[in-house]
């Protein structure tokens, strides 16, 4: 078995390596509390800020609904983490619990992508916090060098563009302001040569010094935690709280004025409002009590954070009409619309506050990951050094730090965040799935948590013929695979869990979770899957020229 792709670690040995290794050195100072806090600093981060508005934009109030169903989406998701964390609690998340349910291969492709979910995620995150904080100077009346503030491309490709425009002798007017302000930047821009000097700075900047304190201690890392969050949900309770009185119940008709398509069109943004629950099960070695403290904290920070997107929805569809909600600061441009300029500027420095609480727990997270893969041998062995004084994984932290600080200076990566989804994606189906394997072997009899046993025997096929049976009689079958092929593979999936769910009476929670978070993985764009894709053909070339023969299991 030592010579195959396929071989797979015992819940005995994982813990064992965990406790003779180098991550035994690290603190373990973290309670529920804590965990509970790093949960929602990660998901309240960008996502409210942002995404929230174009999401209300396209799909009216009826938003507000889609929240809760990705949230239950997420719930079955986190139901399955949270019996694999309670049943080996160490830090690698989504990889380790493959490692155990379905072998090594998939427990490197999972490492891979969750590699891909946090890098990108951050820069996204990075570049969006030098958005808001160059927006919040500008508040205060200070004008940060736009050529400092934004990336190289951008400015360029912008440029460019005005000059045809002018060539064409067609109005600058007619394009975008954002456009003009960065084609000014790249004409503004020192010069060495003809080199423009052109770097988003508070993005590279803030990536250090998140860095820096993820690399200090875990405790110090909490602390910082704790204090933003604090203060990110009492500036959500005052948009809440203020926001009500100036709500309109006119403007909350129509509900769904662009339909189901119009509201689902809005599920990457949405889903991408989520994701980060997973994040709190890399800390694993450093908590207290992980095996009751982890499923409670993912369970609590979904369940708060539910209830303030869906709060947050109502009030910003209720104090303006959905169609002017289609901007990148929807907070703070409902309160400037009612002349409350002050509110509007205390939620700039918010978003600035909570924008960094994400990076934070992401910079934290992916380093733990890249120890844990180390230490089966499957990445270099300086990956699983733990440092002397800190107890942190300190050569990770550095890498994930140049790793995301380098291209957060130079590059445009929004087009990210659909990417981000599907790693994502393909981890939270991974772990749904491995419950159902895990079950079926018996391997979890031991866990203190389980997701709660809903027999699937029958269901599972019964609902899946209801439903084609329904899409067959509506001629929308046909149709709906033309233009979404990616839902052949849905489809495919859900007949083959029917099958073996018959055979093995799959538990119907964790199916609930594959099948949802592979529907929302077909709503993603192509052009994601394929740049996924030659990610994962890099990541398999990694494997097979050195993990594959490093490997402790080898």
């Amino acid at each position: 078995m030592s010579d195959s792709i396929f071989r797979k670690k015992t819940v005995t040995q994982i813990l064992s390596d965990a406790a003779d290794g180098e991550s035994s050195k690290m603190v373990k100072t973290l309670g529920v509390r804590d965990l509970t806090s790093f949960g929602i600093a990660a998901i309240i981060g960008a996502g409210i800020f942002s995404t929230i508005g174009l999401a209300s934009y396209n799909g009216g109030p009826a938003v507000s609904l889609l929240f809760v169903f990705t949230a239950i989406a997420c719930v079955f998701t986190a139901l399955s983490y949270a019996q694999f964390a309670s049943t080996v609690p160490v830090s690698g998340s989504a990889y380790t619990y493959a490692y155990v349910a379905f072998g090594e291969i998939f427990a490197w492709v999972i490492g891979w992508a969750l590699i891909l979910e946090y890098a990108v995620s951050n820069m996204v995150v990075a570049i969006s916090w030098s958005e808001y904080f160059t927006s919040m100077l500008s508040g205060f009346g200070i004008t940060f060098p736009k050529y400092f503030a934004t990336d190289y491309g951008s400015a360029h490709r912008a440029f460019d563009l005005v000059e045809q425009t002018k060539l064409a002798g067609t109005s600058l007017d007619t394009l975008p302001e954002n456009t003009r302000v960065l084609a000014q930047a790249w004409a503004d821009a020192p010069t060495v040569g003809d080199l423009h000097l052109i770097a988003n700075l508070p993005a590279g900047t803030i990536t250090v010094l998140i860095t820096a304190l993820v690399y200090i201690g875990i405790k110090e890392s909490r602390v910082a935690s704790n204090i933003l969050v604090v203060l990110k949900l009492a500036v959500i309770a005052l948009v809440i709280g203020v926001g009500a009185f100036y709500v309109k119940p006119a403007n909350w008709s129509p509900f769904a004025p662009n339909g189901v398509a119009g509201v689902l069109s809005g599920v990457a943004s949405v889903f991408f409002a989520f994701i980060g629950f997973d994040s709190i099960s890399t800390t694993a070695e450093e908590c207290k009590n992980p095996q009751r403290d982890l499923p409670r904290a993912m369970l609590y920070c979904l369940a708060i954070c539910t209830v303030l997107y869906v709060l947050i929805t109502l009030v910003l569809t209720g104090m303006v009409n959905y169609k002017e909600l289609g901007v990148s600061d929807p907070l703070a441009y409902v309160f400037q619309k009612v002349n409350l300029d002050f509110v509007a500027g205390v939620i700039s420095v918010s978003a600035v506050v909570a924008i960094t609480s994400a990076l934070l727990v992401y910079q934290l997270g992916q380093p733990r990951i890249w120890m844990t893969m180390s230490r089966d041998g499957l990445l270099w062995k300086r990956f699983s050094t733990i440092h002397p004084k800190y107890k942190t994984p300190s050569f990770a932290t550095i890498v994930t730090g140049f790793l995301v600080a380098i291209p957060s200076l130079f590059m445009d990566l929004k087009f990210f965040v659909d990417l981000t989804s599907v790693g994502t994606f393909f981890a939270f189906i991974m772990v749904c799935a491995g419950i159902l394997f895990l079950d079926a072997k018996g391997l979890t009899a031991q866990s203190k948590f389980k997701v709660p046993y809903i027999n699937g025997k029958y269901i599972i096929g019964v609902v899946l013929l209801l439903v084609m049976a329904y899409a067959l009689t509506t001629g929308n079958l046909i149709q709906t695979l033309e233009s979404k092929p990616l839902l052949i593979v849905f489809w495919g999936v859900w007949a083959v869990l029917a099958v073996q769910g018959f055979r093995y009476n799959f538990s119907l929670l964790p199916v609930i979770g594959v099948l949802t978070n592979l529907y929302l993985m077909t709503e993603l764009g192509a052009s994601n899957w394929r740049i996924f894709g030659i990610w994962l053909v890099i990541g398999l070339a990694i494997y097979f020229t050195y993990g594959f023969r490093k490997s402790k299991l080898a």
